[in-house]
């Protein structure tokens, strides 16, 4: 009879005679009772109360009894950590069992027993284990170190198995090098600049030798680690990665990944003219092939990890399209992914293909499916030129199906591919306009009132047509109303006299019956510029637009390079980074691609918190026009069409009306001149993302001080006269090969209370450079320009100046990943240019940051303990008072002093711009350059930033 038969009993007073049971003297019984008490309690009855008698029962040399009584001694230990002490002494004796499968099993029940009060009792045990002649057990013990640090990491460090676990990764055995490098791997998560995995070449060819040997699941680890290693040069990146490739036959898709994620992660420093670079290339095709033929839970992973890999290196899977083509039988989420990337793939050698595939599915019966075939099918045509006229023609002929949503999804990529090929496909206007009365959904009502607005000359009756719209304004969604406004006026502007009380009607329903105030602000503009300024309404309204990028759902790079270092794990599923979606993601590292070899792009010398081990993100410059920073920062980027010489800088009102629907950059810089007006609510431009407020003071600064405090305080010493402000040193920000001989380098430096961007801009090109403007998009403190960018002479060829622009933190606010980085754009007379930087948060640190003392010790107690973060500073020389006085210098204010045991503690605050307070306190030891530093803050997510500023203030 099997097991089951301990689960079907419903005895009353059972508890009673299991005890009885349990100290019986014959074995077999003591055995069949444990079992009725295992199956009891997994199915959730409490048998709590026989914990001392199941106890008893581990002095036994029957291996499955002990596993049962082990399994119970798990679950019931917290809730009675008084009673499993009791089985302290059966641990110890169990580890020096001549038996390895007791030893182990003794070790990793030991691990799961999490109960601080016997924690210390195990750590002989577990030292005895993790040097065992048993390899099974030193690789059970490896993995109860990782537990034990999660229970109690200070016991553990101060026992030195952290140490004992480096020297695993030694071992002769590749399961305990798996399994040791997976517990260090766990610490180091949770101890992000602990250093713990020191990776040197060494180390890195002793996991290479153990990764052939050992399981699966060890392998994995053993990959997830390579990745964090950083090759010295495109050599070792070579073997590394000639040592890796066999990964990819594996048979578990999990492996398969991970091993392309550390190909795709060293390829960056591989030379792309070696043999062997093309040769990885192509060894990568096929595994990634091999997963789509598992099932479709399995294929979407691989697809989303497929789709991130494609918009690094396209090249890999160029000859691979026939794979993603849709089946019949796929589920709908593998039909989507697919088509992206298929989309992806697309190019002037496979485009027939293709379309011929796409125009297929527009058939199909599933609405997702079709809608997104449908818009495939423009998006291609925009991607590659060549297929344009076929991809229109597919359109045409899917209109003609009259199926409603298939229409409706055409109409909205024509206008796209209007956007792209202006004055080529216009002949199809007749057709699309036949199906007006069929459009319900806002994006296609919006996309057709677009077209009639902006061909209006070629449409005869485009005024009833945009009347029959104003009919319903006030039902219409926003993205309808905003785009009926537009083309009216566009229409008025194009046939004035027919359209006089069109114009009116529009302008009165947008301003005055409207609670919208994008739509209001919108309509006042129009309605200023119809008045004031007639010309210079139609130069903005009707301008020439740029021509839309191809791939406008591009990831952004930064982010891009993050998620492939993430390959293989949720992040590349979700095309998230980690810190989105991990509780808690104080340990979170951003992790980046290494420098490309031969890329010919100047590597800029490292900051000071950088070159401490801090990864921070070197700054990125944003390429296309249509990608999303453009987007995020809503400009039209099309040059002033200005037929004259360029006009003089002015300000204020006299910036003119085409500046203020974005033509150029100015629309910011005239924050003390009324903007358009005293009766509207700010321009457009401004109105944009003041989304969050600033954090608020500490809540609780009245809360009681307990009298057990209040003598830390004993200042020990006054404070001596506080030095300069730290300023990082200038890094190029933008290089003149992406700005079209444009370079900038800056820096931040904060002076008298005003933060200070600045730049040194270098004209590279060979024609002059005039008409300079700078706009920041938001970002996570609200920093802005306080003024116009001040280039008051032509920048000649080969001339450099000095340009400082004195910054405000009242700007748009949105939370940005890393937190302190900065969007901008830069405009002059031959282009917009983007590029992000990071600022140190030490600019932001504010005057008035000295908390008083009482003050500062109820807010720290008052702060939760989970909030508090603690970071090692490394080689530092100074002493106390000196660190004092050189932090002093950036707003970081010392409350008080004191000495304990020869280590002096420093108890710290300062004030961001925002009003959030951050605690801190420094320990300096005489003799010992690494500090100690615990920062405590309301928002912990600001503390990872300001031990990076702490530490290049110190260093400095």
């Amino acid at each position: 009879m099997t097991d089951s038969k301990y689960f079907t009993t419903t005895k009353k007073g059972e508890i009673f005679e299991l005890k009885a049971e349990l100290n019986s003297d014959k074995k077999e019984k003591k055995k069949e009772a444990v079992k009725k008490v295992i199956a009891s309690m997994t199915v959730g009855k409490d048998v709590s109360a026989l914990f001392p008698d199941v106890v008893n029962c581990m002095q036994t040399d029957n291996l499955e009894l002990k596993k049962l009584v082990y399994l119970y001694l798990m679950n019931y230990a917290k809730s009675q950590p008084d009673m499993a002490i009791m089985a302290v002494n059966t641990f110890v004796k169990d580890c020096e069992d001549p038996n390895p499968l007791i030893r182990a099993l003794a070790v990793r029940t030991m691990g799961c027993i999490r109960v601080d009060k016997i924690t210390e009792y195990l750590c002989e045990p577990l030292r005895k284990c993790l040097k065992d002649e048993d390899p099974y057990v030193r690789k059970t013990a490896a993995v109860c170190v990782a537990k034990l640090h999660d229970i109690n990491a200070q016991l553990v460090e101060d026992q030195g198995f952290l140490d004992t676990l480096k020297d695993l990764i030694s071992d002769s055995n590749p399961m305990v090098v798996a399994n040791a490098v997976a517990a260090l791997s766990e610490i180091a998560e949770s101890h992000p600049n602990s250093n713990l995995l020191d990776l040197n070449p060494q180390t890195i060819n002793k996991l290479l030798t153990a990764l052939n040997e050992c399981t699966e699941w060890g392998q994995i680890f053993i990959l997830d680690c390579l990745a964090n290693y950083t090759p010295r040069d495109d050599r070792e990146s070579q073997s590394i990665c000639e040592r890796v490739t066999p990964r990819l036959s594996h048979a578990n898709s999990a492996v398969v990944l991970s091993a392309v994620k550390v190909l795709m992660k060293f390829m960056e420093m591989l030379p792309k003219d070696l043999d062997y670079y093309g040769t990885l290339l192509k060894k990568l095709a096929p595994p990634l092939v091999t997963l789509l033929s598992a099932e479709p839970e399995l294929q979407y992973v691989a697809l989303r990890n497929i789709n991130l890999i494609v918009q690094r290196r396209p090249e890999i899977l160029k000859h691979e399209m026939k794979v993603f083509f849709v089946k019949y039988n796929d589920p709908i989420y593998v039909k989507l992914e697919k088509l992206d990337i298929m989309i992806r793939l697309a190019s002037q050698a496979n485009i027939a293909q293709v379309l011929a595939e796409l125009k297929e599915y527009a058939t199909e019966v599933d609405v997702d499916f079709v809608r997104k075939a449908v818009r495939a099918i423009g998006r291609c045509a925009i991607k590659v030129e060549q297929s344009a006229e076929r991809c229109v023609s597919t359109l045409l002929d899917l209109i003609q199906t009259k199926v409603n949503y298939v229409v409706q999804e055409a109409i909205v990529v024509i206008k796209d591919i209007f956007r792209k090929y202006p004055n080529k496909y216009e002949s199809v206007i007749a057709t699309l306009c036949e199906n007006l009365d069929s459009l319900d959904e806002p994006e296609a009502r919006a996309a057709m009132i677009w077209i009639v607005g902006e061909y209006a000359e070629r449409i005869d009756n485009a005024d009833e047509l945009l009347e029959s719209f104003l009919e319903g304004f006030h039902d219409e969604s926003t993205q309808v109303q905003l785009q009926l406004l537009t083309a009216i006026v566009k229409l008025f502007l194009k046939k004035p006299t027919e359209t006089q009380e069109l114009v009116q009607q529009v302008l009165s329903l947008a301003t005055q019956d409207s609670d919208n105030p994008d739509l209001r602000d919108r309509g006042y503009i129009y309605w200023r510029l119809l008045s004031t300024d007639p010309v210079a309404a139609k130069e903005v309204v009707l301008a020439e637009k740029p021509l839309i990028s191809e791939e406008t759902d591009l990831i952004e790079p930064t982010l891009l390079e993050e998620l492939i270092c993430h390959i293989g794990t949720l992040a590349s599923v979700y095309h998230k980074p980690p810190s989105a979606f991990v509780e808690g993601s104080r340990g979170v590292q951003h992790k980046r691609l290494p420098g490309s070899a031969g890329s010919g792009e100047s590597v800029d010398s490292p900051d000071p918190a950088s070159a401490a081990g801090v990864t921070e993100a070197p700054p990125a410059v944003i390429p296309s026009q249509g990608d999303l920073l453009g987007d995020l920062l809503n400009l039209d980027l099309t040059p002033p069409t200005a037929t004259g010489p360029p006009p003089a800088p002015s300000s204020g009102m006299q910036l003119g009306a085409m500046d203020l629907l974005g033509g150029g950059l100015d629309s910011l810089m005239g924050d003390e001149s009324e903007p358009l007006g005293g009766d509207i609510g700010g321009s457009a431009a401004m109105g944009a993302g003041f989304g969050a407020a600033p954090a608020a003071m500490p809540a609780s600064f009245n809360a009681p001080v307990s009298g057990g405090l209040d003598d830390l305080f004993d200042l020990g010493g006054s404070v001596g006269m506080p030095m300069g402000a730290y300023s990082p040193p200038k890094t190029v920000w933008l290089p003149a090969m992406k700005a079209k001989g444009l370079e900038i380098s800056g820096t931040f430096a904060r002076r008298a209370g005003v933060i200070q961007m600045e730049m040194t801009l270098t004209n590279k090109a060979m024609s002059v450079m005039t008409d300079f403007a700078i706009q920041f998009n938001r970002n996570s403190f609200g920093l802005a320009p306080a003024g116009p960018l001040q280039v008051l002479t032509p920048l000649s060829p080969n001339q450099s100046i000095e340009v400082s622009l004195p910054l405000s933190t009242v700007g748009p606010v949105m939370k940005m990943e890393p937190l302190t980085n900065l969007q901008v754009a830069v405009k002059n007379n031959i282009d917009v240019f983007y590029f992000s930087c990071q600022y140190p948060i030490s600019m932001l640190f504010v005057e008035d940051g000295k908390m008083e003392r009482q003050v500062f010790l109820a807010t720290w107690k008052d702060i939760p303990n989970d909030n508090e973060s603690q970071f090692q500073i490394k080689d530092c020389h100074l002493n106390s008072d000196a660190a004092s006085n050189k932090l002093q210098g950036s707003n970081v204010f010392t409350i008080a002093k004191r000495t304990v045991e020869g280590q002096d503690m420093l108890y710290q605050s300062t004030k961001l711009t925002n009003g959030i307070w951050v605690l801190a306190e420094l320990r300096v030891q005489a003799g010992n350059p690494n500090y100690t530093v615990s920062l405590k803050c309301r928002a912990p997510e600001v503390s990872q930033c300001v031990f990076q500023s702490y530490e290049a203030m110190l260093k400095n």
